[in-house]
């Protein structure tokens, strides 16, 4: 194929890309030595996207879709079978080779991989294998594969991807099952759970079996994780957030990421004529981090949620909404409080509870010993006692949410 070419494939359908949760990269100068000036270029980075390991660092991959044809319509999709955009089909030799070539110059440490479906779940599911297959087995590439798999396909495939891929994932769609059959009638939540479900026992065996045998080869050793859209449907955030824990719980995932619903071109008559606010998703991202890190249950933090409503809210994080509704949980003495109720006080993060901890060990702590060990002590003040602190009568006023309400402020672009 010509460069050309490629290029524009890789344009179309990297573009198609953006729509699963990741950070992009963007805003670089357009700069190329196709003049024979130089080397290097910014311009081949169409794609390239950011994720992060375990560790913290940041790991650049070839984020794009094997095509953006599909036969289904699902009315929140912007490459659905009924809408009008321009349509583009890398082969799995292309991939390949344009993976390669990216890791080559340093562009990308691993590839992300998806697709829309073509001819039949089947055949769209063999390509997108054959690619992590010919990355691993032809050409010995090392670097991190995350295959989006299609729960609508053979088991037998879906188990592949998982041979040649570090993490795999199957996206749920929608929040409920009603959504789903609304939006997207020709899916079915029993068929994605029942994909999902394999993929954990396979993971679960290969895992057994590299405990017992060291020479059993890694299946999908970054687990699986999936995605749901947020706004597109009439589901709640308590509806969201009760979702999100039973899927941590039955498919023992890495991680649910959430997408604010986007307006499409030429979009359906039942979508929502705006998105939701990010705020949104951003608070869901923070009652997911509730559930994982800080010990709570899916009932406590649904319990931050408006009663009349179900809607987290927008002004506050939902820990501190939670504290709020349960104030007769606090004051919390933090010289003698369980690791457990220091991770309630709201304006306390995991690193200032282990400093806490620690530090109490040799000491008592007053009021500034815990600022010191977080941004503000403001939001802490109403629910903590210190040797010289006590907050009489504060915790009952009934203006306490303004007073622990974060002031909205203006950002600064070049902000040092």
């Amino acid at each position: 194929m010509p460069a050309l070419e490629i290029a524009e494939k890789l344009t179309i359908l990297a573009d198609a890309a953006k729509y699963d949760a990741s950070c992009s990269s963007s805003g670089v100068k357009k700069r190329d030595s196709r003049d024979g000036k130089g080397i290097g270029s910014t311009l081949g980075g169409g794609g390239i996207c950011h994720a992060y390991a375990p560790d913290g660092r940041c790991i650049s991959l070839l984020k794009v879709l094997l095509t953006n044809s599909c036969i289904f319509d699902c009315h929140y999709c912007i490459n659905r079978k009924s809408s009008n955009v321009r349509r583009a089909r890398f082969t799995a030799k292309e991939v390949v080779d344009l993976t390669l070539d990216f890791y080559r110059r340093n562009y990308i440490e691993g590839l992300f991989l998806s697709s829309g479906i073509i001819r039949t779940p089947d055949y769209t599911m063999e390509q997108i294998v054959e690619v992590a297959r010919s990355l691993r087995e032809d050409h010995d590439f090392r670097g991190y594969i995350h295959l989006k798999t299609i729960p609508d396909a053979d088991p037998m495939l879906v188990e592949a991807a998982g041979r040649h891929a570090d993490r795999v994932s199957i996206n749920v769609e929608l929040p409920t099952a009603s959504g789903l059959l609304r939006l997207a009638p020709e899916k079915s939540q029993a068929r994605i759970e029942g994909a999902m479900g394999t993929m954990r026992s396979a993971i679960e065996d290969g895992a057994d079996a590299r405990k017992r045998f060291r020479s059993a080869p890694a299946f999908a050793p970054a687990g699986q994780s999936t995605q749901m859209i947020v706004g597109a449907d009439a589901a709640t955030d308590r509806d969201i957030v009760t979702r999100a824990a039973s899927l941590y719980d039955k498919f023992d995932l890495k991680r649910v990421y959430y997408s604010a619903f986007s307006p499409i071109p030429d979009a359906s008559t039942v979508l929502p004529l705006r998105r939701p606010p990010l705020m949104r998703e951003h608070r869901l991202y923070q009652s997911d981090w509730l559930i994982r890190f800080y010990q709570y249950s899916p009932q406590e933090v649904s319990a931050a949620a408006d009663p009349a409503t179900g809607m987290l809210p927008l002004d506050i994080d939902p820990k501190l909404a939670w504290a709020l509704q349960f104030r007769d949980r606090f004051p919390i003495d933090v010289n003698r409080a369980p690791r457990e109720m220091l991770l309630r006080i709201p304006g306390l993060g995991i690193k200032a509870v282990e400093a806490i901890l620690a530090a109490r060990r040799w000491r008592t702590l007053r009021l500034d010993d815990v600022a010191r060990m977080t941004v503000s002590v403001k939001k802490l003040r109403p629910f903590i006692v210190t040797t010289d602190w006590r907050p009489t009568g504060l915790l009952d006023r009934a203006d306490l949410r303004p007073l622990v309400t974060p002031r909205a402020t203006q950002l600064e672009l070049f902000a040092a």
